[in-house]
């Protein structure tokens, strides 16, 4: 009598040993898709698409997740299943005739969705780089970010409020998966593309409420929320919540505006918060078993702004906490 792994075992395989399967295993290797991007690349309706995704979701060798009308599918990303998935890949001929066309119909959609992508990022990309003047330069926040980074590659590392996907990107080579989470389907886009042109495939985005993670409790090796906060009626439920996720000894990195006078931010831009004060931090932190590892003051100092009076460039802190060990 079979043993549950092996059971499982010849499930995958059976669901790998056809065809069209093997080609969607294939295309999804380099990010996720959804049903009608896997029928143009395909060429095949969408109900028999759907059943082929069916058999390889049941097996475990996809992952599905759901955005609005939206389904995309992804390669498991860990587990026994991963393994399967990565083993049966190996052995595909990259050089084979249909699945070469079926990355060239990839790419198609790809820019595509650059395209639409960009689009939208254009349209706001004038007013946020106008914040930006008033800012510590993004350069300079994104190496102090990888430095903060105390987890040798975390297994799992969140990204709440992803927006354009930025932070997966650049913490791409550090961990071995990351996950993005937004509510906006436009930003997802935005993000879905950036992480397919930076080759960054150990990570994807997911449309969830980060007030309402679905991750069980203490799954999570590391989170970071970058420039979040201010914008939310009670961001303590964001950081408790981050903290619920997070495993014993887990870290989480928070980059948000210090408290300022710029209302305009509040009037044109959506701020709720006109920054976030160390003092709210270290109550948060108390509140949800997290403890303050190190706190630093990022200022901004560039002469080009011309506005170093009243407190009207945007400074920005930095605070790094570990979810405190359970006794």
């Amino acid at each position: 009598m079979l043993n549950n792994s092996m059971t499982k075992l010849l499930a995958a395989l059976r669901a790998a040993a056809e065809i069209t399967r093997l080609r969607i295993l294939s295309v999804l290797s380099s990010g996720e898709l959804t049903v009608s991007e896997l029928m143009q690349i395909l060429g095949q309706s969408q109900p028999r698409v759907s059943r082929h995704l069916k058999l390889l979701c049941d097996s475990g060798l996809l992952q599905r997740s759901q955005e609005g009308a939206w389904v995309f599918h992804r390669i498991t990303d860990s587990g026994e299943m991963a393994d399967v998935a990565k083993g049966v890949l190996s052995m595909l001929d990259i050089n084979d005739h249909e699945l070469t066309q079926d990355q060239h119909r990839l790419q198609q959609i790809k820019q595509i969705n650059i395209a639409r992508a960009l689009e939208y990022f254009g349209k706001n990309a004038a007013e946020w780089d106008n914040i930006r003047k008033l800012a510590v330069p993004d350069t300079c926040i994104e190496k102090k970010l990888i430095d903060c980074l105390n987890i040798n590659r975390p297994e799992l590392f969140l990204d709440l409020g992803t927006g354009t996907g930025r932070i997966l990107e650049i913490f791409s080579p550090y961990i071995k998966r990351g996950i993005g989470i937004d509510l906006s389907r436009e930003m997802l886009l935005v993000a879905r593309s950036n992480l397919d042109s930076a080759g960054a495939t150990n990570c994807s985005v997911r449309q969830n409420d980060i007030n309402a993670l679905n991750f069980d409790d203490g799954t999570v090796d590391a989170i970071t929320i970058h420039q979040v906060l201010h914008y939310l009626d009670q961001p303590e439920r964001v950081i408790k919540e981050a903290a619920r996720v997070l495993k014993s000894g887990g870290q989480l990195i928070i980059v948000d505006f210090l408290p300022h006078n710029l209302e305009f931010l509040r009037e044109k831009h959506a701020h709720r918060r006109l920054g976030i004060s160390e003092q709210s931090i270290a109550q948060w932190a108390d509140a949800y078993q997290l403890s303050l590892v190190t706190c630093e003051k990022l200022v901004a100092d560039n002469p080009e702004n011309g506005a170093h009076e009243n407190n009207t460039q945007l400074n920005v802190g930095l605070w790094n906490l570990m979810k405190s060990c359970e006794r």
